[in-house]
């Protein structure tokens, strides 16, 4: 029957472990302990963070590509026109050079060659080579084409190439002398180093980069609104389901969900709604488990009791009470059995509505006053306000089922009087705790303590202190635990010393639960 709450120091609420492990074990209930931690420790990212990064990291890779092809196109673009004015320098000098003798002379005006050379930044140099290789006119070092790549008469070329350790570019082309023999053609070069085209290119790429620094962090923020945008409807979808009761199986609404999470939601339908069918059949074995077990049960008593009225013997009258007490012991531990089972099967159609907590404790205890006057203890409830309180008390109203706030109320105090000495003092209390928004439901008794190696384990099933007399079943506390559970409240066990009696130590059993209007 009832576990002892006796005396021990705060206990830690046990629930949270136990919740724990049996969230990592539902979640996969198949798989071995071992197995589920190593699934818990290599949990996949975020859909979200999956798919901004599969669309940020090529974007982010592409960027520097995207840098070196913008000069490579800057360069060609800043080519384009030094190279024509390379080519019509090239030109003028081909025009002026005419033949003396059979020589090619260069009879540039002084006006065309200022403005050959006319340039703040960058070095213009030029050559012109007679038929023979000898030198016309312009700077001896600057190189030659190869034979084969000299062009034409009349179309100019261009390559890159050095002078004097300076990259240079150069327009080169021929010019044909008239009665010139078996010579070859005059070669007319015309070169120029890179700085202006170098400073084009970067112009060109600062005038492109630069705006690049602005649209991309734009970019991401537009990607990651994009994103936030396209998976509200998920946050939406888990919104509505973290906000539902536990006793609300109704199935979601799949024609309002996206395409792409419509099978998800069709098989969460499903789900819930097997779900639904497997709580209904655990209700209904529930309800079909109490009748027959407990009606022979109330029989057997009936029977024996009836049976003790005869004129029997000694020896028959003491295994008829003996029936009769163990039938009594049967009976409450179905019950309590029963109500563990509702109690643990948090999803069972628990109905929650606004629950008086002074009002719920007044009435356990009232359940309670002929059991203690039976073994002469001093049963007692102190309110909110004081002993014996009766004021309306709403402000201290939770959300739960008063039928199982009842029964928690009521397995705390048949602890008590199972398992404290007669002639003891059993208070119940209801004490707030407005700062924190919490009410704190408590049973003291005069027992005999429980010692500290044993205050975890008295809240499992069956358990009880070995040399403790008493006719428990060891599910008192565990059905407070799990009924303290199902309403989000924890379970705590401290020592209880009377202010009276020093010498009376004890048990104080809290249960907490928070304020219904303190959400």
């Amino acid at each position: 029957m009832a576990e002892p709450a006796h005396a021990a120091r705060s206990a830690p609420p046990a629930d949270t472990l136990d919740d724990n492990a049996r969230d990592a074990r539902y979640a996969n209930p198949f798989a071995p302990p071992d197995e589920t931690e190593a699934a818990a420790q290599t949990r996949p990212r975020s859909l979200f963070g999956e798919i901004l990064d599969w669309m940020l990291a090529p974007l982010l890779l592409l960027w520097p590509m995207s840098i070196a092809v913008t000069y490579l196109v800057a360069k060609s673009i800043a080519n384009g026109p030094f190279d024509r004015a390379l080519e019509t320098d090239a030109y003028v000098l081909a025009r002026h050079i005419q033949p003396v003798n059979g020589v090619a002379e260069l009879s540039l005006p002084a006006a065309a060659s200022e403005l050959i050379g006319a340039d703040n930044i960058d070095r213009t140099f030029y050559q012109v080579l007679g038929g023979r290789g000898e030198l016309v006119a312009g700077d001896r070092d600057m190189p030659l084409p190869h034979e084969d790549d000299r062009p034409p008469p009349g179309l100019v070329e261009f390559r890159d190439d050095t002078l004097h350790g300076i990259d240079i570019r150069v327009a080169y082309t021929t010019v044909a002398l008239p009665q010139s023999g078996k010579a070859q053609p005059v070669l007319v070069q015309v070169a120029e180093t890179l700085d202006k085209r170098r400073q084009l290119a970067n112009d060109i790429i600062k005038g492109v980069i630069l705006p690049q620094f602005v649209i991309l962090p734009l970019a991401i923020v537009l990607v990651w609104f994009g994103l936030s945008r396209g998976l509200a409807p998920l946050h939406a979808l888990q919104s509505n389901i973290r906000m539902r009761r536990p006793d609300d199986l109704s199935p979601l609404e799949a024609r309002r969900a996206p395409p792409e999470i419509e099978p998800l939601v069709t098989s969460f339908n499903d789900l819930l709604t097997r779900l639904e069918q497997n709580m209904e059949l655990q209700k209904r074995f529930i309800a079909d488990a109490a009748h027959q077990m407990k009606t022979p049960l109330a029989g057997l008593r009936t029977q024996a009791e009836l049976a003790l009225r005869q004129d029997v013997s000694p020896e028959v009258h003491r295994s008829l009470e003996q029936i009769a007490t163990s039938s009594e012991h049967a009976a409450r531990l179905v019950t309590q059995l029963l109500v563990l089972a509702r109690a643990e099967n948090r999803m069972s159609g628990q109905i929650f509505t606004p629950v008086d907590t002074a009002e719920v404790a007044r009435h356990a205890v009232r359940d309670w006053v002929q059991p203690a006057l039976a073994k002469r203890m001093d049963l007692g409830y102190e309110g909110p306000h004081g002993a014996d309180d009766e004021e309306d008390s709403a402000a201290l109203e939770v959300d739960g089922n008063p039928v199982m706030l009842r029964e928690m109320l009521s397995n705390l105090i048949d602890n008590a009087i199972r398992y404290a000495p007669p002639g003891g003092r059993i208070t119940v209390r209801v004490r707030p705790e407005p700062d924190a928004r919490l009410v704190h439901l408590e049973v003291e008794d005069t027992g005999l303590g429980i010692p500290a190696a044993e205050r975890e384990r008295v809240i499992e099933r069956f358990y009880r202190i070995l040399g403790r007399e008493g006719d428990g079943s060891g599910l008192g506390l565990a059905i407070v635990r799990e009924i303290a559970t199902m309403h989000g409240g924890t379970l705590t066990i401290d020592d209880n010393v009377y202010q009276q009696s020093p010498r009376l130590a004890g048990t104080l059993v809290r249960v907490t639960l928070r304020l219904r209007d303190a959400a």
